[in-house]
């Protein structure tokens, strides 16, 4: 049998591949839930353009082996981009682990047909990803820059995250797990079928802790709640997520969605009444001690506080991992892969020109 690739552009038959997007999913070990059809699939529904989808699919024997879910765009410049846009920390393409090669090659080989005049732009991939074994095949001029941070943890029970700690802040991270014992805060998993009804009340809560502050902005958008609560309810169904609400006084004061892989559990979202905050109880302590009853017994490997370099979560020793761009062209579209090199730089050097900035006026108001 050999490895036959197409290339579909039909949102309906994006919407009847999920068996076999499943069963592929689950037999690419690199895979995170970003990359799982209930989250793709339910993002395209909400942001998707008509007539933008590109979704490259490998089969061997009629079975699904590999896939790269993209959309074309035309700004800044003509390129293909992975789906899941900026709500996903990690983009990435799906093989099978089973058909490395034969899969790849026949990956590579649709990629570079259909990209045809445009720049091939894989954001967020996370290091280890299938999208690198890609890069690596790629015939053509390629490019690998830096992307987001994300901060990991090794997998395990919170005991064994706190022994990471100096002895002093040790101490005082289980001073706020016994707070919040005191004060009663119970965590309770949420069952299918209430699902929704949790994911309404985490938003609802999200936009009141962030009341008054500089907040993500999507997170408050229709478009926003209406993935979320598409996407999520089927990923609990199959074990990529899992939801949690967390009570006191018999009210729920804190919702949590935690997305889990073969290799990785990560706390995506959550929203926390202000009440918490003002009983004195440490949010990101509990949200992180309910995460790693999911990676307690070392499976998966790693409890990811996925991207932003937020200074709470330094509190607890993580490993910075910076995801890759990677950059694609054909030999006609190379000046494409040079323009979005040197935006890159411009973007980097303005970022650090801003830092910068800013330091200097701390160290000026102090």
């Amino acid at each position: 049998m050999t490895y036959t690739a197409e290339l579909v552009s039909d949102e309906r038959t994006f919407a009847g591949l999920a068996a076999d997007w499943d069963r592929l999913h689950r037999r690419c070990a690199s895979a995170t839930p970003f990359q799982s059809h209930a989250w793709l699939h339910s993002w395209w529904l909400s942001y998707g353009g008509r007539g933008r989808l590109r979704l490259l699919l490998v089969r061997h024997g009629g079975e699904l082996v590999a896939a790269a879910p993209l959309m074309r765009v035309r700004r800044p410049l003509p390129s293909l981009v992975p789906l899941g846009g900026a709500i996903s920390d990690y983009g990435d393409v799906l093989v099978d682990d089973e058909h490395g090669e034969g899969a790849l090659a026949a990956l590579t080989g649709a990629l570079a047909a259909a990209a045809r005049a445009a720049l091939i732009d894989l954001r967020e991939v996370r290091p280890g990803g299938a999208a690198e074994q890609l890069y690596e095949r790629w015939a053509g001029p390629r490019r690998r820059v830096g992307d987001s941070v994300c901060l990991e943890l090794p997998g395990g029970s919170m005991d064994e995250l706190l022994a990471r700690l100096p002895a002093k802040t040790q101490q005082r991270m289980r001073a706020k797990l016994r707070k919040l014992d005191a004060l009663g805060v119970q965590r309770r998993i949420v069952a299918p079928g209430e699902v929704e009804r949790a994911l309404l009340r985490l938003l609802e809560l999200h936009r009141l802790q962030w009341q008054d502050r500089k907040v993500t902005s999507e997170h408050l958008r229709t478009r926003f709640r209406e993935h979320l609560v598409r996407s999520v309810g089927p990923m609990v169904r199959s074990g990529t997520a899992v939801v949690t609400e967390f009570r006191l006084d018999d009210e729920v004061v804190a919702v949590d969605v935690t997305l889990l892989s073969p290799r990785l559990a990560g706390g995506y979202l959550y929203g926390a009444h202000p009440r918490l905050r003002e009983r004195k109880a440490d949010v990101a302590a509990m949200l992180l001690d309910s995460t790693a009853t999911h990676t307690k017994d070392g499976t998966p490997g790693t409890l990811s506080l996925l991207r932003g370099n937020e200074p709470y979560k330094h509190h607890w020793r993580p490993r910075a991992v910076e995801n890759q761009r990677l950059l694609l062209a054909r030999r006609r579209t190379a000046p494409l892969l040079t323009a979005a090199l040197c935006d890159e730089a411009v973007r980097r050097r303005g970022k650090e020109l801003l830092r910068r900035l800013r330091e200097r006026d701390r160290g000026g108001a102090g």
